[in-house]
């Protein structure tokens, strides 16, 4: 698997107490790895079980965070890192009200789930993201469709380091039945080749780091 931020190799995360699973993610991981484009499995609570070298590199360039980082639990990185909008185009709209959406889902379906209590408890200590949770996502469900909150087949803002790829990317969730048992989704960010004009331009386009990040949903306090 890839390599990331001080020299370590990224790993699968320990699957369920069964040989043959273990074996699966295993090979899974390797299949993920042969994949070009950013593709991650994460389980119920966003944590990522694994990731491949081309996520890692998509979001290389983010500073350390001691619980939002994108290699160990993505809804948390979408919502309280302050480099997510580096990265993440259009970061409030088209990035957290989606995943605010998929994390309420997660939340009705396993609310004694400690960690999402831990989100939800974060969630509730940002004013403005509380209300924007409580208040402006049902709103904002209501004005575009629940169809809005789907993330696959959505074409997404995505600002790469590697001026090769384009200003956004196609979100493909492609979850093969022995995952999905497992508890696991994965979902794969098909990047866009740059137009050449855009390409020279494209260190002057992107947003520089913000402590608060969002006129909505700001980062969490650490």
């Amino acid at each position: 698997m890839g390599i990331q931020a001080g020299g370590q190799r990224s790993q699968p995360r320990p699957a369920p107490d069964d040989a043959e699973a273990r074996a699966y993610l295993e090979d899974y991981a390797a299949l993920l790895e042969a994949v070009a484009f950013p593709s991650v499995v994460f389980d119920h609570r966003w944590d990522v079980v694994v990731a491949n070298s081309a996520f890692h590199a998509l979001f290389g360039g983010v500073a350390p965070h001691p619980t939002a980082m994108p290699g160990d639990n993505f809804l948390r990185f979408v919502l309280f890192h302050p480099d997510a909008a580096t990265v993440l185009g259009e970061h409030e709209a088209s990035w957290c009200l989606p995943m605010l959406a998929h994390f309420a889902a997660a939340v009705e379906q396993h609310g004694q789930d400690h960690e999402l209590q831990s989100i939800r408890r974060d969630i509730a200590q940002d004013p403005i993201m509380e209300a924007a949770y409580r208040q402006g996502l049902p709103h904002w469900i209501r004005a575009v469709g629940s169809s809005a909150t789907e993330h696959d087949g959505a074409v997404r803002p995505l600002l790469h380091p590697d001026p090769r790829w384009g200003a956004d990317c196609r979100v493909v969730g492609e979850t093969p039945k022995t995952l999905r048992d497992m508890g696991y989704s994965r979902l794969t960010l098909v990047l866009r080749e740059a137009r050449r004009p855009a390409a020279a331009s494209r260190a002057t386009r992107r947003p520089r780091r913000a402590a608060s990040h969002l006129s909505v949903v700001r980062a969490a306090s650490d």
